[in-house]
Formats: structure tokens, C-alpha cells, sequence
């Protein structure tokens, strides 16, 4: 039967109610005017038909998809343009041309890595979550890539954007409380990026598998992590907590980091307080931040000759159909290249590893001696 207009006791707006080939609707059109309620209603009769016809990707709008994603988790970080780009263009509208001139038009005369991280990434993962509710196909949509040829090297001085020798990291953690050190400890040893990092709850985490489940990364597809064996007595340890936020890693407060995607700012006070002591003792390591845990896994990765789908796999660059459907089920390629990355002593010697649960608290003060 078609859809038809009714008025109900407890709202001003006009309804609408009826089956068009089997789909059910009952919903509000949230207009008091008989007229613009009768456009509405003819828009979805004509909406429902095409869905009845040709299925959901049919009619689903990049806005619904982008809503389903944020329910589901999703990060709000640089959507707002996008939503206004391609709100309600319908998913199956949408090609790779309408990205990259969107990516012209949003950041002109910015680098490849602006318009990947600003453009790019949340637009990829909201429809990569879509896909995954079958609402759009699968695609490989292109990134923009940095020029090749000459050019001027980088006058950038920023932390984090480069690998250290785990040498080097090693000198760097040990110098900051335990709480910050168990972090960074973490990420030097999983490659995994701190926004991921700071969500892991108990029932994420498989000690005896050696093994972390992801359910909402920055792509949008869940994933599994392997554990170097060097971080499972840390796991054990922290796992023992009962009181508290049920994140895992916690601040010497007993509170759990704050979620700054692409930013480690929450520990920004424990790195520059490692620097400062380090300073007093004339040695100098300002390019280790969060984010530098992530570059020297996967430098040191491909050093070590692990195939380069292997690293992909650990860092979420790559995901195959049985990463995607039994991201907790442990894969030993993965632990056992994970495995190849060095433990300097200075790092296995941190006084912290005694007890991890119970040095949490334990606080240097910024720029006191370690």
C-alpha cells in the first residue's frame, strides 16, 4: 500500500505510515506544513522503491554513512567538510574523481600527507564501514602519493616523525615515571598508534595467545595486534586491576588518557620532563614522542626483512578477509615477526618491571632526576 499522511496526538509534525513492496515504514516527516509533509512522502515512496528494487546501496547517502560510522565508534577528527561535500550525494555516486578534486578544492597547495590524513582517511573509513553493513562496494580508493624527483629535504624538526634506534628509545623511556615509560613501552613494541592504544579494555587483550583486539581503528576495520613477548609480563600485571576506568593504561592518577587522535599531547608533560632530566646530564634526545613508536616498528620491520604485507598486516595498512573476519584469533606470522624487534638490556633493566600494576602510581616530578 502507498505511504500515507496521519497526524498523531503527541507531535505537531506529520506522519508517515504504509508498505511499499514489503518495506514497513512508520517515521515522523518532521514538518508541520501539509505541503512540504507531502513532498517528503513522495520522496519516500519513490526512495523505498528503488531500495525494494536494487537494494540498500541504492539509496544510502554518504550522510546516513556517516552517521552509522559514528555510532559505531568513529572518529569526528576533519568530517565536518566532508559531510558538507558529499552529504547527501547517494554512496554509488561517489567516484575517485569527486575525491581528488575535493582534496584540490578543501587543501589546496598542501602536501600529499595533509590531504591523506585531513581528506582521504575519515572519507576511506566511513566507507569502508559502510561497505562492511553492504551498503556500498568495496573499493581501493587511490591516495594522493609525494612527488618523486629532487626536492629541498625537510626543515622539520617535529618528534615523532621519524624512527629512533631502540637504543636510543630505550635511554629515552627510562629516564620517564613508569605510568608514561609502561606507554611508550607499549607502543615501541606493538607499533600501534596511541588513540589505539589508550582504548584497549581487559577483554581486548589475550596474554597465553599473545595477541590484542582492535574493533575500531582510524581505517575503520577492526583488527588483531601481536604482542612481542617482551610485553607480556606488563599485560599480566596491568590485567590484575580492579578499580578504576577499565582502560588498561592508565595515568599515575589512577585516569585514563584522554583520546587525542594523531597527537600524543596527553603525555606531552612525561616527555618533555624525560627531556629535561636527560638535559641535565648533557644528553640531548628531542625526536621521541608517542608517535615515534609507530615509525621505528615498522623501519625496524622491513630491516629485519619481514615480507612487507607481514609489517602491513601489524600496522593496519593491509587487511586480508581472515584478518577482517577473526580479528581475535591470533596468527603466528604476525607474533613471530613482531618477535624480531630488539630488547636493549637499559629497557629490560627498568626498576618498573619489578611490579608494573604496582609502580603505576609512582611519580617523578618534571625535571627531577631520575
Amino acid at each position: 500500500m502507498p505511504l500515507r499522511l496521519y497526524k498523531r496526538k503527541d507531535s505537531p509534525n506529520f506522519w508517515l505510515s504504509g508498505t511499499i513492496r514489503g518495506l514497513a515504514v512508520r517515521e515522523s516527516t518532521k514538518t508541520a506544513d501539509k505541503s512540504a509533509a507531502e513532498t517528503i512522502r513522495v520522496l519516500r515512496e519513490r526512495e523505498l522503491l528503488d531500495e525494494s528494487i536494487f537494494g540498500k546501496q541504492a539509496v544510502v547517502t554518504f550522510k546516513t554513512a556517516v552517521d552509522a560510522y559514528l555510532v559505531a565508534g568513529g572518529s569526528t577528527r576533519f568530517m565536518a567538510p566532508v559531510v558538507d561535500a558529499f552529504g547527501n550525494k547517494l554512496l554509488r555516486d561517489i567516484h575517485q574523481n569527486d575525491l581528488d578534486l575535493l582534496s584540490l578544492r578543501l587543501y589546496p597547495d598542501t602536501a600529499a600527507v595533509t590531504r591523506n590524513r585531513q581528506l582521504f582517511t575519515p572519507f576511506i573509513a566511513v566507507w569502508n564501514h559502510a561497505a562492511k553493513n553492504e551498503w556500498a562496494e568495496p573499493r581501493q580508493w587511490a591516495r594522493p602519493r609525494k612527488q618523486k624527483g629532487t626536492r629541498q629535504r625537510s626543515t622539520s624538526t617535529r618528534s615523532g616523525t621519524r624512527p629512533v634506534s631502540y637504543e636510543r628509545a630505550a635511554e629515552f623511556v627510562s629516564n620517564m615515571s613508569p605510568a608514561p615509560a609502561m606507554v611508550m613501552t607499549a607502543l615501541f613494541y606493538t607499533g600501534m598508534r596511541p588513540v589505539e592504544l589508550f582504548t584497549l579494555e581487559p577483554s581486548d587483550v589475550d596474554v597465553a595467545g599473545r595477541w590484542l583486539t582492535l574493533e575500531h581503528t582510524k581505517t575503520g576495520e577492526p583488527r588483531g595486534v601481536p604482542m612481542h613477548e617482551f610485553l607480556v609480563p606488563l599485560f599480566a600485571s596491568l590485567l590484575k586491576r580492579k578499580k578504576g576506568p577499565p582502560q588498561i593504561f592508565q595515568n599515575y592518577r589512577g585516569t585514563s588518557y584522554q583520546l587525542l587522535e594523531e597527537r600524543g599531547g596527553q603525555l606531552k608533560g612525561a616527555i618533555n620532563g624525560a627531556r629535561e632530566r636527560l638535559g641535565k646530564r648533557g644528553i640531548r634526545i628531542d625526536d621521541v614522542s608517542p608517535y615515534t613508536g609507530r615509525h621505528t616498528v615498522s623501519t625496524q620491520l622491513v630491516l629485519n626483512e619481514i615480507h612487507p604485507h607481514i609489517k602491513d598486516q601489524i600496522l593496519g595498512h593491509a587487511v586480508d578477509s581472515m584478518s577482517r573476519h577473526y580479528t581475535n584469533v591470533p596468527q603466528t606470522p604476525l607474533i613471530e615477526a613482531i618477535n624480531t624487534l630488539p630488547v636493549p638490556t637499559l629497557w629490560r633493566a627498568a626498576e618498573w618491571w619489578a611490579d608494573p600494576l604496582g609502580y603505576v602510581g609512582k611519580h617523578v616530578k618534571w625535571g627531577a632526576g631520575s
